[in-house]
């Protein structure tokens, strides 16, 4: 884009020119600066140069020059800041992509020539070198400025990105690290003015010759306009000059494309379901955040212009629409633009109709429908930093007041005002006491017993906003001081809040519950009070400064940052460091409800995980776990302000990952305080009345109250974190009984979730055995003892992890020894169902493996052997369905207990035992050589089936053809006895024939197992088979006038041959072809109506 040109006239004599402009730059290496240097310095930055001019009559040359010299911005950090993403010094910069480094590159490659700056207007050609085999790129590039700010670019290259190009970059670094090579010359209009008329005619001439494509138009509307008398040109006294600088009146500020940012931003929000386009949304937030730490009016304006971009955003009416919340990415970058309205609201230096104006267009932007809401139960008008005396009353969280929007809390900000003069003594001074507060004004408290300050009458999240806004706007030594007496009044009121809680411990402590203290907590809260006041804590501590990348999203990894005590001025022995831990302490273990929605919930998750990820960073010297043990001693006695209280309120968020840290941190120093704290952590109030006295558990597997208390969404990743506390205690106090059994009582009392109890009961018996050292038989009891609880809790709802359980639970018990195999089988009923003892508990506990693992003698090994057998039996008594066969099979070697697990299957087909299941015993009993026993339970399965004439496909026509092979086997007494059970029981006239066709076949008794034999095969018309022939005529009769009933035509070929197999069943009898021609004849009479299919009779049979 072309860089607008001047709107003042500009005229004045032209002086000689001055050769050598960067002299006075050379000179100061030297020696001291002169004065003209550093006057024109000052002057350069503060004022227009159209304001010099008015100032004085007449300003020399040498004077103008330095001036204009010195306008040009002097420092590298603006540069790179607007050609990148981030900030980082040239030196430690590598990656390639970043306009700045391209820059750097091309500076440093000697591809920046014919630089010239006239007034303040630079210019210049940029060489950059083409790909393989493409020519290199001349551009030409440029820059305006004004008070050392670049007001405006241009180059060739027509770039359309967020930030300047790398030949502006190369240009501006080449001014300001070479500008001694640079030819300077005054605004062009000084030179005009020296001219004669032939000489600014023959200037014009020449111009328009060089340039006649481009400007020949233009020249000649020009000419026309001062041509003509009255024109406006002719009215306005001088002429623009682009080379003469800003107006008194012109905004001065640094160039920004505002057209490009909003489509950057508009592009990025339509990809928001991507990674990379969240993370160049933060890096344009942390843009702005930086913009406002170097006190650049542009921080505001970028804002602005992406808030909106983001209520353009067309998924907010879509989403509004659906009635559904956005995504998680999105809502987090909402919230980051809320709390940078908030510091740029809450700033304290800039104008109060800045402020006015931003306020206005918040409300304008608060007032629109598709404005986010702000997710929670957190009150705009929270508890302040006052000591508080009582507990506040209540137990549930106040109802939710009018709408509340992202925006609502820069509008609230906007209310507030540095001018109390409290505030500005202690952000102006580290040694304010009561000695110099003089009339701070009414009764207000201004200071501790120690005489320290404090910061009070405000809200706590409130008071650290202030902090956040100060170090965001470049005022770090004053965010420290404010920081500071926050943290004195936080103490003061911990003071207090003891105290209050000590006169009604008794009371508190008879009631077992308390109300919750604090409806707004801390950690989650939109300002994230705590994060701001740690972060400006540490901030002083830092060995080395955290850089950050030009281009972040492909930056190195992050160098681990190292601290270092700082002292506190004004309290002897304390150091910013350890009031950092201090505050993260004090802020994770308040005791505070948990918000409503699902975003703020998973917001107090998320922002906990990152003050931890703070902590752990931080190597623990002595200093600070002393202030470890005592802030836990601290939280122990906190009652109800802490969430290692002795009492909590019901719905408070739960201390487990707090705790999990400082149970970590504290056990080398402390164990003892290690594990109270983190054994007063394990508790979940919520799920601790869940249940009523008797009830049963719900979907066990899952999270247990996910039905019940639809308001907890991450009550299942609560869980999670508290089964991992428990596995940390598990771990750490192995090899120590006592410490080991305390936490399995917590575990037991305090975790309702049979999926997490198995993986602590699993971690357990991993950690109790070792591959390489012998096993902690402590800590492999209480895996054992979880595992039984699990069982019982589980027994009731069948799942697809139970069969894991159990077999986890055999082996976890072999490790232990046979008694505990034992002691498991002997009280089966309490933990397994029939089928799992039966057929995974006996069975896996007398595998060969397993008696090798358990290395047992003899009369041992009987013994287990004797319990497997008792518990097989006992579960074929309870279930003999499912357990009859798996009993037969475990007692084989054992004729006692066999013939006891025989004896009940037989009872339990008097019972109503199903045919299917005796006929899978049965064929076993004839595996295992048993083939009379076979025959009985056969027989007692077919009394109990019915195969209907049509049921051909019946799932036990196997098993009754099976019985029937099994009986011709034995003989001729056995085939008689089966005969009249196979009439009463099938129907089916094919079948029937079958069975029939196969007896006829051999002699009875001839097969492997028979017992007798006979001379010949049975024939069909004869006893015992005569009965069945009879039987099968009588089924293919019925069967066919009950097909002929409802019979189409599509059916008659089946029928035909059905009947064709029915002739064959009827030649069986003596006098068989007689019966069929009058079956026949019967057929034809009956059916005569049916033409078709008595034609096709009539063709088969005759």
């Amino acid at each position: 884009m072309d860089p607008p040109t001047a709107k003042r006239s500009r005229g004045g004599p032209a002086g000689p020119e001055e050769r050598n402009p960067g002299a006075g730059a050379a000179r100061c290496r030297g020696r001291p600066e002169t004065l003209l240097d550093l006057s024109a310095k000052r002057v350069a930055e503060s004022w227009a140069f159209e304001q010099v001019e008015a100032r004085f009559s007449r300003v020399p040359e040498p004077v103008q020059k330095r001036i204009i010299f010195w306008s040009f911005p002097r420092s590298e950090r603006e540069i790179c800041m607007y050609s990148s993403l981030g900030y980082q010094p040239p030196e430690g910069e590598h990656d390639a992509r970043v306009p700045f480094t391209r820059g750097l590159h091309l500076l440093q490659s000697g591809a920046v020539d014919r630089v010239l700056q006239v007034g303040f207007h630079l210019s210049g050609n940029v060489k950059e070198p083409g790909g393989p085999g493409e020519p290199e790129s001349l551009y030409h590039v440029s820059i305006s400025f004004d008070r050392c700010k670049i007001t405006s670019v241009s180059c060739g290259c027509d770039n359309r990105d967020l930030f300047y190009c790398a030949h502006v970059v190369a240009l501006s670094l080449y001014r300001i690290r070479l500008a001694r090579r640079v030819e300077l010359r005054l605004p062009i209009s000084e030179t005009l003015s020296q001219m004669n008329r032939d000489q600014l005619q023959k200037f014009v001439q020449y111009l328009i010759s060089a340039h006649h494509t481009e400007v020949l138009p233009t020249a000649q509307r020009l000419a026309d306009e001062i041509l003509l008398l009255g024109s406006e040109i002719n009215l306005v006294h001088g002429a623009p000059d682009p080379t003469a600088g800003a107006g008194i009146e012109d905004a001065n500020c640094w160039h920004l494309d505002e057209e490009q940012i909003q489509e950057q931003v508009k592009q990025l929000l339509s990809h928001g379901g991507y990674y990379g386009a969240s993370q160049q949304l933060r890096s344009m937030f942390n843009k702005v955040r930086e913009m406002l730490r170097m006190r650049d009016c542009n921080g505001a304006r970028m804002l602005i212009l992406m808030t909106e971009q983001f209520l353009q955003d067309p998924r907010l009416a879509l989403w509004r629409q659906q009635g559904a919340g956005m995504t998680d990415k999105c809502r987090q970058l909402w919230d980051e633009l809320g709390a940078l309205w908030v510091c740029v609201v809450l700033s304290p230096h800039c104008k109060p109709e800045e402020r006015a104006g931003w306020l206005q267009l918040l409300r304008k932007w608060d007032q629109l429908e598709v404005c986010p809401l702000e997710e929670g139960n957190y009150a705009f008008d929270g508890p302040s930093l006052q000591p508080s005396e009582t507990p506040s009353s209540g137990s549930e969280v106040a109802a939710a007041g009018p709408r509340h929007t992202v925006f609502s809390r820069a509008l609230q900000a906007g209310e507030l005002h540095w001018s109390d003069v409290h505030l500005q003594r202690i952000l102006a001074s580290d040694s304010y006491g009561p000695s110099l507060k003089g009339n701070v004004g009414g009764d207000k408290l201004a200071f501790d017993p120690q005489g320290r300050p404090l910061w009070l009458g405000e809200a706590f999240p409130t008071a650290c906003a202030r902090v956040d806004t100060l170090r965001a706007h470049g005022y770090p030594r004053q965010a420290l001081r404010l920081a500071g007496a926050i943290v004195n009044t936080l103490r003061l009121q911990r003071r207090h809040q003891l105290e209050s809680y000590k006169q009604q411990k008794k009371e508190l402590l008879q009631k077992g519950s308390t109300c919750v203290t604090n409806t707004e907590g801390w950690v989650g809260h939109p300002l994230d009070p705590i994060g701001c006041l740690c972060r400006a804590l540490l901030e002083v501590c830092r060995l080395e400064e955290e850089t950050l990348s030009l281009h972040p999203d492909a930056g190195p990894e992050k160098r681990k940052v190292a601290y270092q005590h700082v002292p506190v001025p004004g309290s002897p022995g304390e150091s910013y460091f350890a009031l950092a831990l201090e505050v993260a302490l004090l802020g994770l273990g308040q005791q505070r409800a948990l918000p409503e929605g699902l975003y703020a919930q998973d917001k107090v998750v998320r922002s906990e995980e990152q003050l931890l990820a703070l902590l752990e960073e931080v190597e623990l010297d002595e200093r600070l776990v002393q202030v470890l043990r005592k802030q836990a001693g601290l939280l122990l006695e906190g009652g109800p302000f802490s969430g290692f209280g002795e009492v909590l309120f019901r719905e408070s968020v739960p201390m487990h990952t707090c705790a999990r840290y400082l149970f970590t941190a504290l056990l080398p120093h402390d164990p003892d305080l290690a594990y109270r704290l983190a054994l007063r952590a394990m508790r979940l109030p919520v799920l601790e009345t869940a249940f009523l006295a008797g009830e049963p558990h719900p979907n066990p597997l899952d999270s247990v109250l996910s039905n019940r208390h639809p308001r907890w969404f991450i009550l299942g990743h609560l869980e999670t974190r508290q089964c991992e506390l428990a596995s940390t205690m598990l771990t750490a106090a192995k090899g120590d009984p006592k410490w080991l059994h305390a936490v399995l009582g917590s575990i037991q009392q305090n975790i309702h979730s049979p999926a997490l109890l198995f993986k602590l009961a699993q971690d357990a018996c991993k950690t109790a055995t070792p591959a390489s050292a012998p096993p902690d038989t402590t800590l492999l009891g209480i895996a054992l003892e979880l595992g039984l609880q699990v069982m019982r809790m589980t027994l009731n709802t069948m799942t697809w992890r139970r069969r894991e359980m159990v077999r986890w639970l055999v082996s976890c018990a072999t490790e232990i020894g046979p008694q505990a195999l034992m002691n498991i089988m002997q009280n089966w009923y309490s933990l397994f169902t029939p089928v799992e003892a039966a057929t995974i508990v006996a069975v896996t506990g007398t595998t060969h493996a397993t008696l090798l693992r358990l290395q047992l003698d003899g009369p041992r090994r009987e013994d287990l052997w004797a319990c497997a057998r008792t518990l097989a039996l006992q579960c074929a008594m309870k279930d003999p369905q499912n357990c009859a066969l798996p009993a037969l099979t475990l007692c084989e070697k054992n004729h006692a207990a066999f013939e006891a697990a025989y004896q009940i299957v037989l009872d339990a087909a008097a019972g109503g035992l199903g045919h299917a299941h005796l006929f899978t015993v049965a064929r076993y009993m004839e595996h295992r050589g048993l083939p009379l026993r076979a025959y009985k339970l056969a027989t007692l399965a077919l009394a109990q089936l019915s195969i209907a004439f049509n049921q051909d496909s019946h799932p036990a026509v196997n098993d009754v053809l099976w019985a029937c092979s099994l009986s011709h086997s034995l003989g001729r007494h056995e085939l008689s006895a089966i005969v009249p059970l196979i009439i009463r029981s099938v129907h089916c006239a094919p079948m029937l024939s079958d069975i029939l066709r196969r007896w006829t076949l051999s002699a009875p008794g001839l097969g492997p197992l028979g017992a007798r034999r006979a001379a010949k095969p049975l024939g069909a018309d004869r006893a015992p088979l005569c009965q069945l022939l009879e039987a099968a005529v009588t089924a293919y009769i019925t069967t066919s006038h009950s097909r002929l009933t409802h019979i189409s035509p599509r059916h008659y070929g089946d029928f035909i041959e059905f009947l064709d197999k029915a002739r064959e069943t009827f030649l069986l009898a003596p006098d068989g072809h007689l019966q069929f021609t009058q079956f026949l004849e019967n057929l034809k009479q009956t059916y005569k109506g049916k033409k078709k299919l008595m034609l096709l009779v009539r063709e088969r049979f005759g």
